[in-house]
């Protein structure tokens, strides 16, 4: 392993995948200069809060939710879509709290998702080829040679766009939209008639009737403002160093540097070379961090990995974030964890069904199927009951939107009704009524 003196460019001198070769360099240097100069997104504080949390959820004191977007879009930039997406993320947040009787800490992938790992440079349409979408962060879905080419001034976008979403986060859940008493009008219109919307409303006038009576004895937003409003973090993988390095900020208070752009930063399972420059990145900035775990992952690197990002072995700095499909988690977790256990390593155990759950489906739409996402929650949750350790996550690609990209649930998507509104310009995602069902599933799993 290569040593040096860490320094937020010291990524630089180490081999860096699935980062872009921008056409105009000029350009793009002026754009990260400018990125150096502008705001931090994030706080030190919030993200030392946030580690503070993970923590309780490693000795099983709360649960993290982590859900969002598989990618998202300067179009979707919007206070509707916003508020739909984080809509979802309250009602699953409350249902595991009410049902699931744990805190749950509420972490978005949001504010920052511009960004994708392509397995491909080279995309491939009725024998034409082009540039990998690489996420808007880079350019364009639409398959053409201008919106393919990379474009350094939408690093800059992705800023302002970040910026503005956590401005209405910050101000749906500081001022009054994320408050209990508003259980009821976070179910959507599209999930309300269905079992999940009635089961959501059941548990709701649950909550009100204690509300009402915490109201009586005297417990008002004044006293316990925890109450009505809730702290929401947000996330991103950390994929372009550029971006991340010109976003990293030397705290005023302690001296540590900390990655502005999102609360936690994850290594997707593509970049976390333990000789790679994501890697030597984050190690030096003190965020909370993930990293992605797939079934070609050898136990010796994750346990060096996790060393070398942790080496004070702290609570809550890291998160390890299983991606095996419902075919592989059996072969897979159960040594994992029994490795991990024996370094004694503190880490927080999340369970990721999606990408290990993907297909391409008869009518050539990449899906997943509902019942292999649960099959995978199942099997995590028993297996480190088994184990004797703490199943203390999970992350989900979702959307507030009423989308038919995953197959199943209680309303049935078959392969035949995925082009009804198959929306996602990446990976499919679970829409509102889904979610919520497994939000239930979950709920009973951590009363087991």
């Amino acid at each position: 392993m290569k040593k040096s003196v860490w320094g937020k460019d010291s990524w630089k001198t180490f081999t860096a995948k699935q980062q872009v070769d921008w056409p105009d360099k000029d350009y793009s240097n002026k754009i990260i200069s400018r990125l150096t100069t502008l705001p931090p997104l994030v706080f030190a504080g919030e993200c030392r809060s946030l580690k503070s949390e993970i923590a309780l959820a490693q000795q099983g004191k709360a649960f993290l939710l982590q859900g969002g977007d598989c990618a998202e879009e300067f179009q979707k930039c919007t206070a509707i879509s916003i508020r739909e997406t984080l809509k979802i993320i309250l009602q699953m947040a409350v249902i595991m709290t009410y049902a699931g009787e744990k805190h749950v800490i509420k972490l978005g992938r949001i504010a920052g998702q511009y960004a994708k790992p392509r397995s491909s440079p080279i995309e491939k349409i009725n024998g034409r080829e082009l540039p990998s979408y690489r996420g808007d962060m880079v350019n364009s879905i639409e398959f053409t040679p201008e919106a393919r080419k990379p474009d350094a001034g939408r690093l800059l976008e992705s800023y302002f766009h970040s910026a503005a979403t956590l401005n209405i986060l910050r101000a749906f859940t500081k001022g009054g939209y994320a408050s209990l008493d508003k259980v009821h009008s976070w179910n959507q219109e599209f999930v309300l008639p269905s079992k999940e919307g009635k089961s959501y409303e059941k548990l709701a006038e649950e909550i009100d009737k204690a509300l009402k009576l915490m109201k009586i004895i005297g417990i008002t937003p004044k006293n316990a403002p925890q109450v009505w409003e809730v702290m929401f973090y947000t996330s991103h993988e950390a994929l372009l160093l550029e971006y991340e390095e010109a976003l990293t900020r030397k705290d005023s208070l302690t001296d540590q540097w900390y990655d502005c752009s999102a609360h936690l930063l994850w290594i997707g399972d593509r970049t976390r070379d333990l000789d790679g420059a994501h890697v030597e990145f984050l190690s030096g900035v003190h965020n909370p961090l993930g990293f992605k775990i797939g079934p070609s992952h050898k136990i010796d690197d994750i346990i060096r990995l996790v060393e070398k990002l942790n080496p004070e072995n702290d609570w809550g700095r890291i998160t390890l974030i299983t991606r095996f499909g419902k075919d592989k988690i059996k072969d897979h977790l159960p040594g994992l964890i029994q490795a991990i256990e024996k370094e004694g390593l503190r880490v927080l155990w999340s369970c990721d069904p999606m990408h290990g759950n993907t297909y391409l489906a008869k009518s050539n739409y990449k899906t997943r199927n509902f019942q292999d996402i649960l099959s995978e929650i199942k099997d995590f949750f028993h297996i480190h009951r088994s184990e004797g350790t703490i199943p203390g996550g999970a992350h989900f690609e979702l959307t507030g939107d009423n989308v038919t990209e995953c197959i199943g649930g209680a309303e049935k998507i078959e392969d035949h009704h995925l082009k009804n509104n198959y929306a996602t310009t990446c990976d499919p995602r679970l829409n509102g009524k889904q979610s919520l069902e497994l939000a239930f599933l979950i709920s009973s799993l951590l009363k087991e």
